[in-house]
Order: C-alpha cells, then sequence, then structure tokens
C-alpha cells in the first residue's frame, strides 16, 4: 500500500499540533512511572472530593438545571446522577470541579493553573469510549502533561491571557487518548480547540463575578464538542502554531517539544490545597494559623497583619496587578481575596468552604479586619517561587507586641511536602461526607484506589450516585 493520501489542510511535513497528536495517541499505561502512580490516583480523589463537595451550591445548581432544561443523548453520568450528552456533562462536571476553588494546581515559572481542569471531559470520553480505568488514567496524565509543557512554554498571564487558554491544548490531547483517535483525527480537534478558546485573564481581576468558576468548565464542553466534530471529519489550522499569524506568533512564543523524550510524569508537580483558597495563599494561611495556635491569638486582639508574600501572590489576590482585593462582598471575591482569607482565618481559625458563603463574607468582623491586612511583594521572595512559595507574616497586636513567622512551603506543595493516601482521604471525607452515604464514602475512594483495574463504568456509576439527596434538596 502506497502512502496515505494527504488531506488539503495538511502540509507535506508534519506540523506541531500533528506532533503533539501523535505523541498522545500513542501513549500507554506503561509510560506512567509505576511509583508515581499512587500519587495520580491522590489527585483523582482530591478532584473527585472537590466536585461533590460543589453539589448543589447555588450557582453550579443553575448550570445543573440548564444542563437538565437542554437534555441531549444520556452518554455520560453526570455527578450526583443523571446523564447527558458528553460536552454537557463535560461542562457541568468541570463546574463542580471547578467551582469551590479547592482543586490542584501547578506552578511553573510565569504561569500557574489547573491541571484538574482536564478531569471531567477526560472522564466523559472515557466513559463515552467504555474505557478501562488504565486508560483513563493514561488519558489524564496526558492531559497534565501537555497542559505543563505549553504553560511552561508559552506562560500567559503577563501577556493579559488566562490559564484556561491552555486547556485548548491538553483537553484535546486527553480526549485522543481516551477515545482512542488517530493522528489526523487529534491534531484537527488540538487545531480546532486551540484556535477557538482563548480567554482573558480579566475572568480574575476587578471584581470577581461567578464566571471565575465557570471558565474552565466552558472549555472542557467546547473541546469536547470540536474533538468530536473532528472524529466527524471536521478539519481544523493545522498550521496553527507555526503558521502566518498563529498561536506561536500572536502569543510571541515558540513551543518546541522533543515528543519522543515525553513520558507522563508531569503530574507529579501539581500540588494540593490545604485550605479553600486561591492556590498562592496557602503557604501564608498556613503560616498564620500556625502562628495563631502556637500563641493563642484572639482576633478581636489584633492590631493589623502584614504579609510579605512573592510576585504571584501579590499580583493576584494581593492587589496588585489584579486590583483591589479589600472589597469582598462573594464567595469569588473572598477566596481571591488575601486580606480576606488572612481575616477569616484569624477569627474562624479555619479557611474552608464554610468560611466562604456569603452570610460570613459580609459579616462586620471579618470585614473590619480585612481592611487592617496588608500585602507587599518582596523581590527575594518572588527570586524563590516556583520551587518554593515563600513568605513572611507578621501580627502586630493591640498591646504593641508583634508575632512573626515564616515558611517556605506549605502542607499539599507537591514539591517539599505532597499529599499521601491518608491526608487526601481525610481531606475528600470532610469534603464530600454530607453529600455520602457511608458505604459510598468508602466505595468511591476504594475504586479510585483500584482503577488500574476496573472500568471507569464502576467509577461513575458511584459518582452518579453521589450527593444524591444534596442534589434532590437543590432541585426540589
Amino acid at each position: 500500500m502506497g502512502e496515505p493520501v494527504r488531506a488539503p489542510n495538511e502540509a507535506p511535513e508534519p506540523q506541531k499540533v500533528e506532533q503533539m497528536a501523535e505523541w498522545a495517541a500513542g501513549r500507554t499505561f506503561d509510560d506512567i512511572p509505576a511509583d508515581k502512580l499512587p500519587y495520580l490516583k491522590v489527585l483523582v480523589l482530591d478532584t473527585i472530593g472537590c466536585a461533590i463537595g460543589a453539589i448543589g451550591r447555588d450557582p453550579v445548581q443553575a448550570a445543573r438545571l440548564l444542563t437538565d432544561d437542554l437534555g441531549g443523548s444520556g452518554w455520560c453520568t453526570l455527578v450526583g446522577g443523571g446523564r447527558s450528552a458528553p460536552d454537557r456533562a463535560a461542562f457541568y462536571n468541570g463546574s463542580l470541579v471547578r467551582y469551590l476553588d479547592f482543586m490542584d494546581i501547578l506552578m511553573v515559572r510565569g504561569q500557574s493553573f489547573h491541571p484538574s481542569d482536564n478531569f471531567a471531559a477526560t472522564l466523559a470520553a472515557a466513559e463515552m469510549a467504555g474505557a478501562s480505568g488504565r486508560q483513563f488514567l493514561t488519558a489524564l496524565a496526558t492531559a497534565y502533561q501537555v497542559h505543563a509543557i505549553v504553560s511552561q512554554r508559552a506562560p500567559l498571564q503577563e501577556k493579559g491571557f488566562d490559564h484556561v487558554t491552555h486547556l485548548a491544548f491538553s483537553i484535546p490531547a486527553g480526549c485522543i487518548n481516551a477515545l482512542g483517535l488517530d493522528r489526523r483525527q487529534g491534531a484537527n480537534a488540538i487545531a480546532l480547540c486551540a484556535c477557538a478558546t482563548n480567554t482573558l485573564w480579566v475572568i480574575r481581576t476587578g471584581r470577581l463575578s461567578n464566571w471565575k468558576g465557570f471558565a474552565s468548565a466552558q472549555a472542557a464542553m467546547s473541546c469536547m464538542h470540536m474533538t468530536l466534530l473532528a472524529t466527524r471529519g471536521i478539519t481544523g489550522p493545522l498550521n496553527l502554531m507555526e503558521g502566518p499569524q498563529g498561536w506561536e506568533e500572536v502569543v510571541g512564543e515558540r513551543i518546541e517539544v522533543d515528543w519522543a523524550k515525553e513520558s507522563l510524569g508531569r503530574f507529579t508537580e501539581s500540588s494540593i490545597k490545604r485550605y479553600n483558597a486561591e492556590g498562592h495563599t496557602q503557604s501564608a494561611l498556613e503560616c498564620l494559623l500556625e502562628l495563631r495556635a502556637r500563641h493563642g491569638i484572639h482576633a478581636e486582639n489584633v492590631a493589623h497583619v502584614e504579609v510579605d508574600a512573592f510576585k504571584q501572590v501579590h499580583n493576584i489576590v494581593g492587589g496588585g496587578e489584579a486590583g483591589d482585593r479589600t472589597f469582598v462582598a462573594s464567595k469569588e471575591q473572598a477566596d481571591h481575596s488575601l486580606p480576606y482569607l488572612c481575616a477569616v482565618a484569624l477569627l474562624d481559625g479555619d479557611v474552608w468552604p464554610e468560611q466562604l458563603v456569603e452570610e460570613r463574607v459580609r459579616r462586620s468582623d471579618v470585614q473590619d479586619l480585612l481592611q487592617r491586612v496588608f500585602v507587599r511583594q518582596r523581590d527575594e521572595l518572588s527570586t524563590r517561587y516556583p520551587d518554593q512559595m515563600p513568605c513572611r507574616v507578621k501580627v502586630v497586636m493591640r498591646d504593641g507586641s508583634e508575632l512573626t513567622a515564616e515558611t517556605t512551603d506549605y502542607f499539599g506543595f507537591a514539591r517539599t511536602r505532597p499529599l499521601d493516601w491518608a491526608a487526601a482521604l481525610a481531606k475528600f471525607e470532610r469534603l464530600a461526607s454530607p453529600g455520602l452515604d457511608a458505604g459510598l464514602g468508602r466505595e468511591i475512594p476504594q475504586a479510585v484506589g483500584a482503577l488500574d483495574s476496573i472500568k471507569i463504568a464502576e467509577l461513575t456509576e458511584l459518582l452518579g450516585r453521589a450527593g444524591g439527596e444534596r442534589q434532590a434538596k437543590a432541585t426540589a
């Protein structure tokens, strides 16, 4: 047989999206480092806990009701019950993963992002394909790998684009693997997604809206839809990266990758949040809460708080480039305001979903104290990021005494103190237990732990039963 006939949009030599697609299509379970597999399961368990914990929350419930109203095929499971089309399942389940802002975060120089934003679309693709748990884990690790590579090679935040933009490469990469697509279908899927998914950083600046928690879910839905279009023969611009006015020219960064040297280990760089707050705040919050416990600090005795932090903390949540963070009137604004987070941590001794509900956010005690939390960027701290998450915290008491502490990381920071299964299970149980009966609360972690020996349908069946009572109350 001769060489396959080139399609009209194919060049004589493979273009970059074709190389990426061929690599993604060829990944197997054996490409995951065996000693790292337990941490991939930890990430899956953490992501599922975040999703179950968000069932029934008002903005997510609005998305659920719309999903039900629109209908569609019942190919894929909705976490909490019901079924829908793959793209709509990717949106709804993606909104569950993202809404609490409690999911994992991976940090590279110039960019941070949430790799679990790939979870919902990859799960939908795997369920649609009747895949094994091994195939799902492979596809998810593939998505994490592409997400990390593209984010590191071409950071976008300081160019005004949001990290959701990089999902246009990683989500179709994961779906290529889960669905078993060939290079041609996969390359067209990536080309379609990456030319159409470009999200502005404005969604995380100024007075934040609900969309902060839904932009990645929209990307998941769009990318799933475009990937399925590619399976039906719809073609995209395969010169997307290197072509005239292509992605690299517009972004101003070239992405050169020797895909033959890439395994599936970058997921080990993704950190898990200890507190329900923006990822870069984790070390400062741990430092402050340990200081509170050590000295028995009572918030009413605090005059003010000073936090010295690295650039990303100041810019995103401390009043820097993303705007004022002392106006806080919603959950979305609270979890992205270090002044609020420090204030509520001192008052309540924790930062969990309960600290972010509207009733708590608007109370005068925290609104008063957050105005007395001051965040400063320190260059010597910024140079140590992302290998460390350094901070210094000073609590000045009303009697004039000063309490100080500093740290370089937090429990959950992947580079130095990653969460193990026991700690991840404790977080899962605390987040998910209100939506699970005792039996299901055991079965879901067991299924995640056994993903390399079961079908993905066994896990999705359990997820469809999760949060049933909470979902029923929200729907009533």
